[in-house]
């Protein structure tokens, strides 16, 4: 079994005796079958992990004690995925599946042609729970730190929100000159470290947001002759980037 890896959004000392609450409690003595003496790695987050010996447990708590501490370098390229809100459930699978894919922050937003229209406690409520949905997949994937989740923006907020220095694309299903790999490939193009993707709802752009994109300095791009699903898009132009650029060119244990 792989070692239990538990998030703790604290910066934390080696000697550091903390106590995890009932939740944690349930999961490790009565899911994992841990016992006291048993070890378990907890990360913060932000590029630290720990690992931890349990000492004990309590009806409430599990009380635990920092053995070693260890500063993980996060990879030196940034992705900024910018979504436009899908139907149904299909944002928790984009997160999900972004942050075992290395994104770095994701921006969802709501474009002219978006189905859902989320706002005020509804939409605060959605965005708490996908921070828990990016906590989750980095602790299965074995990530040192999490995605950021941003509050859902409009689509001229989120165009703002975007990374001046960043190479930002918008991919759209109707540009016909030039491709991923065309950008990917552009001598201008090639020392680029930090990226913006936005990827459209079920209706694509309509011609105005992409117009409004690029005078803010967006890229418009195409994935291909094949016009992709809004929750496969994000996916493939980010496992390319991640091949291209980072993720996928470090053998564990190298």
């Amino acid at each position: 079994m792989a070692e239990p890896r538990i998030y703790h959004p604290q910066t934390l000392d080696e000697g550091a005796a903390i106590e995890l609450e009932e939740d944690y409690r349930v999961y490790l003595r009565d899911v994992l079958r841990l016992n006291e003496g048993d070890e378990l790695i907890l990360f913060d987050g932000v590029g630290h992990e720990y690992r931890a010996v349990i000492r004990g447990f309590t009806p409430n708590i599990v009380r635990l004690e920092v053995i070693t501490k260890e500063d993980i370098a996060l990879p030196g390229t940034r992705i900024t995925l910018a979504q436009s809100l899908p139907k149904g459930g299909k944002m928790e699978l984009i997160i999900q599946k972004a942050t075992e894919l290395g994104v770095s922050r994701i921006i969802p937003f709501i474009s002219s042609r978006s189905i859902p229209r989320l706002a005020g406690e509804r939409a605060a409520a959605k965005a708490a729970r996908w921070r828990k949905v990016a906590v989750e997949a980095s602790r299965q994937c074995g990530r040192p730190d999490v995605p950021e989740v941003d509050e859902i923006a409009s689509f001229d907020d989120m165009l703002r929100a975007a990374n001046a220095d960043a190479l930002r694309i918008i991919l759209w299903e109707g540009e016909d000159r030039q491709g991923i790999r065309d950008i990917l490939t552009d001598e201008r193009y090639a020392g680029a470290d930090s990226f913006c993707v936005v990827i459209g709802p079920e209706g694509g752009f309509s011609w105005n947001e992409i117009e409004k994109a690029r005078r803010c300095g967006f890229v418009s791009v195409s994935l291909g002759k094949l016009i992709l699903r809004t929750e496969t898009a994000p996916l493939a132009v980010l496992a390319i980037l991640q091949y291209e650029k980072g993720l996928f060119d470090t053998v564990p244990g190298t």
